[in-house]
């Protein structure tokens, strides 16, 4: 099965290249190093419809599919990873928001998140379960007409940029992932604080927090879809997650290796350029290869989530993000070593790219889960 882009998507590639390479990597480096959260991109990635871009025309969003997404995303996290972070992830939620939530929700929040107004998050993760959603601890206790919403989330993107959460919290404690409930919240809500974490090893330009939710009053209308339904919303969209990250990945691979290409056709040692040497050509053909092989297998993750069937699309969802976050990270590290010395400093962005890539092993489901959930697909 051939997974050619389309004419349209190849334009929007090319779109989002320009932008890359125009606005985000001369300033990539300035960004990471002073962990600085890239307001002014944001907004001019809002004017090109690379904020959140499958949000519906209708809500003023670019209305792009799932494949086109990917394709965004990829781009930018090969332009630089921490500022494709924060722009790719301005729209964390959002989904939920969309397919499960009250016409008012759309209307108020996804406007402003498509023109790059406001930004959203997504509160799942806990300090004691990260994988586990089933366990989270965080409660909402009905009074009247109201939730009152009490606990602690870890690890939340876009935390202290956010204008409004979608917080998961436990509203039947005894049943599991039965008695999960979805709510929208406003940040500045009384009783919401978010703190900045930003000791990070990659991705510094994204915002990153802690949120503690201290008698958090929200009412009966701010639950999105059911109540006690939250678990079974939020897996519609975990294959999604994954393929996502997979394009991350894909793209900060295809970054290192760019800079390692540029890097072999202009560093010369004992007469001639380094390309000229066996060692380095097999490197560089090996990590394209693996780029490229992991760019497939995510853009066929892609098709099979638009596909609709459930079970296929975990599967290879799972299969895309293991898969190129685990090439990503070897690719980096390649890049590195073509580099040699100068790989290891802040000098070239091979080291950078490295960092970054690390964390597309972890979030949205290590790669140990994702290993589960083939290997339950497979046997």
């Amino acid at each position: 099965m051939g997974f050619q882009l389309s004419d349209e998507r190849r334009a929007i590639r090319d779109a989002v290249r320009k932008f890359g390479r125009n606005e985000i990597e001369p300033v990539a480096r300035e960004h990471d190093e002073a962990k600085r959260y890239p307001h002014d991109l944001v907004r001019k990635a809002a004017r090109y419809d690379l904020v959140a871009p499958t949000i519906p025309e209708e809500y003023g969003g670019a209305g792009m599919d799932l494949l086109s997404g990917i394709v965004v995303t990829e781009e930018l996290w090969r332009a630089d990873s921490g500022i494709g972070s924060a722009i790719g992830s301005r729209g964390f939620g959002t989904s939920m928001i969309r397919k499960f939530g009250d016409e008012w929700m759309k209307e108020e929040w996804l406007p402003k998140v498509a023109s790059g107004e406001a930004a959203t998050c997504s509160c799942i993760s806990e300090p004691a379960h990260g994988s586990n959603v089933a366990g989270i601890e965080t409660r909402a206790e009905r009074d009247g007409d109201e939730w009152i919403l009490d606990g602690t989330k870890m690890w939340i993107t876009n935390g202290t940029v956010a204008d409004v959460a979608v917080v998961m919290a436990k509203t039947d404690p005894g049943a599991g992932h039965r008695g999960i409930t979805a709510f929208l919240v406003p940040t500045d809500a009384e009783g919401f604080e978010a703190t900045k974490i930003d000791n990070k090893l990659g991705i510094r330009a994204s915002d990153l927090a802690e949120i503690v939710l201290d008698g958090v009053r929200v009412e009966d209308e701010n639950v999105i879809g059911e109540v006690d339904r939250g678990f079974y919303q939020l897996m519609n969209f975990f294959a999604d997650g994954r393929v996502s990250v997979a394009a991350q990945a894909v793209g900060a691979a295809q970054g290192a290796l760019d800079a390692a290409v540029e890097y072999a056709n202009e560093r010369e040692q004992g007469g001639q350029l380094i390309k000229e040497y066996q060692a380095i050509g097999h490197k560089i053909a090996e990590m394209a290869t693996n780029v490229e092989a992991a760019r497939s297998l995510t853009y066929r993750a892609a098709t099979h989530v638009e596909d609709g069937d459930e079970r296929e699309a975990a599967k290879y969802a799972s299969m895309a993000k293991l898969f190129a976050s685990e090439r990503s990270v070897e690719v980096a590290d390649e890049a590195i070593q073509v580099h040699g010395g100068a790989g290891y400093v802040t000098d070239h962005p091979v080291e950078r790219f490295f960092r970054d890539a690390r964390i597309t092993k972890i979030y949205e489901g290590t790669s140990e889960i994702q290993k589960n959930i083939i290997a339950d697909r497979v046997l």
